[in-house]
């Protein structure tokens, strides 16, 4: 089981397996389902295995794309405890009203809706991890809320008298300088030092020297194995993914792959065209006369949200939308994505 402080004792190391693909290629790194072999990803591995073990709570800070939610399930499967629930919650995703009665359920009549009890994140994820992504989005006095719960171990349910033991682990992500955000008064400095007991940074793919053919070339060897196919990336395929600096992280390198391996027959080809950003000037954005409106709005949002940080509040904010409005636009994209792909 867990221990309550991420100390040197009683330490598991996960196994570090170097797989090779070719004779003539360089090791792959592989730490459960984290791939990379660079430095920076070394170090994570080490510090993943050093507090897996322990019932630390971890704050995993990393750019959007970048991994921060595998990084957390990779703490969980690693902490021994792989029969417990692990339950992500994207804190950004729900509004303040009832973000409280999802982190801790309610009573049977607790409001005019409350037809039947319901059981909380707290309570599902109870013997296992609960991963609290986009933690800078959760309102104010939301975070009073969890601090209280953080400190005392305890809860209540809406519309509740009972106090239950919070008999979890918690794992906060942001995409954002925690630093930043204290001093923005989106996060309060208290609840930062409390989520930060193990600290851990997530690093974007242009530092990871190396990675990202290994990684492409692990995507690509995948979607061969699903489509029964063989194809390979040609010569300027790798030179570009060996260039590019993927703003995007691993999502953008994954999805790149992924729309070339539909788009190509035995070579894989990717088109510069097709990964970069849309071209930019400061805060404004060029695009070509005649592109569909439908593009167009998903090129704005794209750029709106990287000029953001990621951070899909702020990103709706400045587009004049409400933030279920860029959820749902986004959930479109992505599932687009995904039937192309099954086409």
């Amino acid at each position: 089981m867990f221990e309550d402080d991420p100390t040197t004792d009683n330490i598991v190391t996960l196994p570090f397996v170097a797989a090779r693909r070719a004779a003539s290629a360089p090791a792959l790194g592989r730490f459960g389902r984290l791939l990379g072999g660079s430095t920076p990803m070394q170090e994570l591995y080490r510090r993943i295995a050093r507090v897996a073990p322990t019932f630390a709570t971890v704050f995993i800070t990393g750019e959007s794309g970048s991994g921060k939610e595998l990084v957390a399930n990779m703490i969980h499967e690693a902490s021994g405890c792989t029969e417990a629930p692990f339950l992500a919650l994207n804190c950004g995703a729900i509004p303040d009203s009832l973000i409280e009665a999802e982190l801790f359920g309610y009573e049977k009549g607790a409001f005019t809706d409350a037809i039947r009890l319901h059981r909380g994140c707290f309570e599902r994820a109870a013997g296992g991890t609960l991963f609290l992504d986009e933690i800078v989005e959760m309102a104010p006095e939301m975070q009073v809320r969890l601090l209280r719960v953080l400190e005392t171990r305890r809860y209540t349910r809406v519309g509740g008298e009972q106090e239950l033991p919070a008999k979890v682990r918690i794992i906060a992500a942001t995409n954002r300088d925690p630093q930043d955000a204290v001093r923005e008064g989106k996060l309060r400095e208290d609840l930062m030092y409390r989520l930060a007991v193990f600290p851990i940074h997530v690093p974007p793919l242009r530092e990871r020297e190396g990675d990202a053919e290994l990684l492409a070339e692990t995507f690509l060897h995948e979607l061969n194995e699903a489509a029964g196919t063989h194809k390979a990336f040609s010569r300027a395929a790798i030179g570009l993914i060996r260039s590019h600096r993927w703003p995007g992280n691993v999502r953008e390198l994954k999805n790149a792959v992924h729309r070339a391996f539909i788009l190509s027959d035995a070579s894989v080809d990717l088109d510069f065209a097709d990964v970069a950003p849309p071209e930019s000037e400061g805060r404004c954005l060029r695009l070509p006369i005649g592109l569909p409106l439908a593009e167009i709005e998903k090129q704005v949002i794209g750029s709106t949200l990287d000029l953001c940080d990621g951070n899909k509040r702020r990103c709706a904010e400045m587009l004049g939308v409400s933030l279920k409005t860029l959820y749902n636009r986004l959930a479109e994209y992505q599932a687009a994505t995904v039937t192309r792909a099954t086409l």
